[in-house]
């Protein structure tokens, strides 16, 4: 089957383009030694998981299911999983399929640290350098009255209170980033030197987290592999990242079609996805996604309407640019295509007003559809 025989909605993973992101973080693990992690949180399509186990390290996870899916899918590498708080019903299990947990904060670490150690589990405390970089305030980790990690002067608090606060502690992470250059991973890094720069001998490894644009054009590659290699020669220790958006980065698109096209002012295309259910970041973050075809100087015009019967389900609407132009009219029938639609879409999408949940699709450089996993009203009646 090819790719334009399948139904719609779909997102569509090119494998050729996934392999050459996966090559490109090889290739800065290689040159710097550092280990990299896929973060499941921005990319989770259970289809390109052997590729990862292929090229990567392994994978970094937010608590017990992606922990599970890591497992299942990946099978081989390191999971690491971290949470803002564990459950205690999700603990055990953690325990037995995780080889590395990040804590977030010092009482955590009390309450589990002795069935942690126990499980002779690796064990690193998440911390907040109060420095970060992020398009926007509600993606940025370190920003006011964040929650995620110990601030600099919690964690003194905490070693004051409590002798054994770094026993067992084999590593520090930091997430401080979103879409971010290797430039701003150097200003980050130099406040969390400055900071924590003393416990970090006595550390195993250091965890850079994630928000590094590492497979996307222009970006400082040889920075980043200059400032992973310097740390760990400094330091003498081992180095992580966990990337996410960067693994899925402009490796698969999702295909809709127009069911129906009507005139209110402009006229507006009735598609068969939805911003809202399908594309959450391009309303939350808000950025408008690209259209395979579409034209700057084009005389016909149309919006992008949801499926779904929330008035501002308009692609592009809250990013201010709903407007999409083409060289000739749409047909009831035509296909649309959503470039970049597989980071933070799969991994965050719902079936909001019963819509049907786009299919996963895998095809190769011809088109060919090497795999494909369909979704129908099951996945609505489970959730409600």
């Amino acid at each position: 089957m090819k790719i334009d025989e399948i139904k719609t909605p779909a997102y569509v993973c090119e494998e050729a383009k996934l392999i050459a992101n996966l090559g490109i973080l090889k290739e800065v693990a290689d040159k710097s030694g550092a280990k990299i992690l896929c973060a499941l949180k921005g990319f989770s399509f259970s289809f390109a998981m052997p590729y990862i186990a292929k090229y990567l390290n392994g994978a970094t996870c937010s608590g017990l299911h992606e922990a599970k899916f890591a497992k299942e899918f990946i099978g081989r590498g390191e999971i690491h999983t971290y949470s803002p708080a564990f459950k205690d019903d999700d603990m055990s299990e953690i325990l037995q399929i995780s080889d590395h947990i990040v804590f977030n904060s010092h009482a955590q670490w009390q309450k589990y640290r002795s069935k942690a150690l126990k499980s002779g589990i690796k064990c690193s405390l998440r911390i907040n350098p109060q420095t970060s970089f992020s398009p926007t305030d509600a993606y940025n980790p370190c920003g006011k009255f964040s929650r995620l990690g110990i601030t600099k002067e919690n964690f003194l608090k905490a070693i004051n209170a409590d002798s054994e606060f770094l026993k067992g502690i084999w590593g520090l992470h930091f997430h401080a980033l979103c879409e971010e250059s290797s430039e701003s991973l150097a200003k980050v890094l130099a406040k969390f030197e400055a900071d924590f720069g003393e416990y970090i001998p006595q550390m195993h490894h250091i965890n850079f987290g994630g928000g590094h644009h590492i497979t996307k054009k222009g970006y400082n590659r040889e920075l980043l592999i200059n400032l992973i290699k310097e740390f760990r020669t400094k330091y003498g220790v081992e180095v992580y990242l966990e990337p996410g958006e960067a693994v899925g980065w402009e490796c698969g698109y999702l295909v809709s079609s127009v069911l129906d096209i009507v005139e209110n002012g402009e006229k507006i295309a009735i598609l068969d996805t939805s911003a809202e259910a399908h594309m959450p970041d391009t309303v939350l973050m808000p950025y408008r996604p690209a259209v395979r075809g579409e034209s700057k100087d084009g005389k016909f015009a149309y919006r992008f309407g949801g499926n779904t019967c929330l008035a501002g389900d308009i692609v592009g609407l809250e990013a201010g640019e709903p407007e999409y132009k083409f060289n000739k009219p749409l047909q009831i029938g035509d296909r649309v295509v959503f470039e970049d639609q597989i980071h933070y879409t799969i991994v965050k999408n719902t079936t909001f007003n019963g819509i049907k949940l786009p299919d996963l699709v895998l095809v190769d450089e011809s088109g060919e559809i090497l795999k494909i996993k369909k979704f129908g009203y099951d996945e609505f009646s489970r959730r409600n």
